[in-house]
């Protein structure tokens, strides 16, 4: 195993439990609220679903290391919407009413890593695709016997 495998494991599983929360959050604190707030800046209430759905769904697939490129690109995808729509005009640091984009550029540039890279390392679809490859093997072996 090479250091970076295990260095993107921890950026994998950092960033699951951060979007989990975060969607968990979108939930929890009224999903109707969002969706409002979704309003108020210019979106389709129905996005606040979409994305609460994307960040709770997502971040404990990257948890379990299930389709990280996908999920990757994803949220991704909210993280740009996230600092262009609402974080921008706050600045990186906040304004003092509001959050920066600080944390949501880091987010993104993970993410977008995680969409190049993938990672393997205690994931499931690495599972998945030792066994297939496995049985493919016997399969072929068999075929030749």
């Amino acid at each position: 195993m090479k250091q970076h495998e295990i260095g993107a494991f921890i950026l994998r599983i950092f960033v699951g439990i951060a979007f989990f929360i975060h969607g968990l959050a979108k939930w929890q604190g009224g999903i109707e609220n969002t969706a409002e707030f979704f309003e108020t800046i210019g979106l389709p209430g129905i996005l606040a679903y979409v994305v609460a759905f994307i960040e709770t769904a997502g971040g404990i697939a990257l948890v379990l290391g299930i389709g990280t490129r996908i999920v990757s690109v994803l949220l991704a995808i909210i993280m740009i919407g996230a600092i262009f729509k609402v974080k921008l005009s706050a600045g990186f640091f906040g304004n003092g009413q509001m959050a920066g984009y600080e944390l949501d550029l880091a987010l993104l540039v993970i993410s977008i890593y995680l969409a190049l890279n993938g990672n393997s390392f205690l994931a499931i679809d690495e599972r998945i695709s030792r066994i297939k490859s496995h049985s493919n093997r016997r399969t072929a072996e068999h075929e030749l016997s």
